[in-house]
């Protein structure tokens, strides 16, 4: 009964979720997804979290796991302001345990630097994301000199 509440859960949070920008991702049509990105891009970190399951966990660059919905709308607040992020192609694969991994490539842009990225999802049954990895495809000196000056 727990799961059926939470892909109830879910769907209403997906389906409450509407932006102005319509996504469109080259080899993905997961709604799951493509909502993470619009409303990652739209600065609606609360409405990003509720795309995990409550344990889901999203590792960002440089950082180890953060875990749970609250911790996640609380990291991106803080760390994701005036980021957009720009997928343009993705893969999928089917896991164990009826889990959907997406590989998604494409780039992310701040104020003042871009850096190509590539984000890993597992979904859930539920369609709920479990994990998130994004991964910054550049050299470490590549990195050094995207650091800002504070």
């Amino acid at each position: 009964m727990k799961d059926a509440e939470s892909t109830q859960r879910t769907q209403t949070n997906v389906a409450a979720i509407t932006t102005k920008e319509e996504f469109q991702i080259e080899g993905i049509l997961e709604p799951i997804i493509l909502s993470y990105f619009e409303t990652l891009n739209a600065g609606e970190f609360p409405a990003t979290a509720t795309l995990f399951a409550d344990d889901g966990v999203m590792y960002p660059p440089f950082e180890s796991g953060i875990v749970g919905r609250e911790a996640i709308a609380l990291y991106l607040q803080q760390e994701a302001e005036n980021i957009k992020a720009c997928p343009r192609q993705g893969i999928v694969e089917t896991l164990e345990n009826d889990q959907i991994q997406f590989q998604v490539t494409g780039k992310a842009q701040t104020s003042w630097c871009g850096v190509n990225v590539t984000w890993f999802f597992i979904l859930n049954r539920q369609r709920q994301i479990i994990t998130a990895k994004i991964k910054l495809l550049a050299s470490p000196q590549e990195l050094l000199t995207l650091r800002r000056e504070d």
